[in-house]
């Protein structure tokens, strides 16, 4: 009977466990990485100008907080009709679809992507393979909003041209060309660049195309009920563009650039500053009680879980 011997220098299994359980549980740590940093921004920004945007004129009618909602519920709402699509999500994904919109706002750009992937990754049950169809559907939301983005600037430039000084006409002629390129070079290596069968993809630019035009919608007709001497015509003009500010990559301050763009067109510069200050500091507040609710929720459901 021989007996084995045992290289001293091989690692011990025991040692390796700590290593294979991180490889395991990286989605869950990256996971609460992001939760933690939406905590601290939200609360930066809050603690700023956020509390000060709150205290300035709140507004009287009850329908501006009703299409506000609708607006805030409008970019989740629609990913999860597109991921219930692809993935059969179930309704616990509204609530990560939320916290990537929201790491998406006070964290960095696409780190809502990568804290969605992370969330799917760790439910590998659900679905096999998620990189694919979250860069999809990332990829389909910028072209939807570059392709607004066009079609605005060919509405606008010629109307408001007249409207904006030099510089800033140059930035955003620059910006819309940036975007045309930007959006060509995606669609001419679609084949390498998308997993997704044609006819999904087709089907999320769709959804994508209506979310932004619900969410225009509602950000008008908010704003007419914070101010109703405007009009609808005239806030759904505004919203959209709000929207094609938003978009163009080589404007410095956009905010500053709508805000001046909307008082020039409506004046009552005041009221229009506090609507625009008071809307932003809500949006705020709703993305930090939210993530302190989905928290608590978790906390709980760890708590009853480990009591098992």
């Amino acid at each position: 009977m021989t007996t084995r011997t045992i290289d001293p220098e091989l690692p011990d299994i025991a040692a390796l466990e700590p290593v294979r359980s991180i490889k395991r549980r990286w989605p869950t740590i990256l996971g609460g990485v992001l939760t933690v940093a939406m905590i601290v921004m939200l609360g930066r920004e809050l603690l700023g100008s956020g509390l000060a945007g709150l205290s300035r004129a709140v507004p009287d009618s009850p329908w501006f907080y009703v299409f506000f909602t609708l607006l805030y519920l409008s970019a989740p709402t629609g990913d999860w009709i597109i991921f219930r699509r692809l993935w059969r999500l179930p309704a616990e994904g509204f609530v990560a679809l939320n916290k990537k919109r929201i790491a998406n706002d006070v964290v960095l750009g696409y780190s809502g992507e990568a804290y969605f992937y992370a969330w799917a990754r760790a439910r590998s049950n659900m679905v096999a393979a998620p990189f694919g169809a979250v860069k999809d559907v990332s990829l389909l939301s910028a072209i939807a909003g570059n392709a607004a983005t066009i079609l605005l600037c060919a509405l606008a430039l010629p109307l408001g041209h007249k409207l904006m000084p030099p510089d800033v006409l140059h930035a955003v002629a620059s910006s819309a060309a940036i975007t045309v390129a930007i959006s060509v070079a995606i669609l001419l290596f679609s084949k390498r660049v998308f997993s997704l069968p044609r006819h999904d993809l087709w089907w999320v630019f769709g959804i994508h195309c209506l979310r932004l035009l619900a969410s225009s919608t509602f950000v008008a007709l908010a704003w007419h009920f914070a101010m109703p001497g405007v009009s609808v015509g005239m806030w759904l003009f505004l919203a959209a563009g709000r929207l094609l500010v938003s978009r163009l990559p080589l404007i410095p301050n956009k905010d500053l650039l709508f805000a001046s763009f909307a008082i020039l067109l409506i004046g009552q510069d005041r009221a229009l500053s506090e609507m625009i200050a008071f809307s932003s500091a809500l949006t705020l507040a709703v993305h930090f009680a939210l993530i302190l609710l989905f928290g608590a929720v978790a906390l709980a459901q760890g708590k009853k879980v480990w009591r098992r």
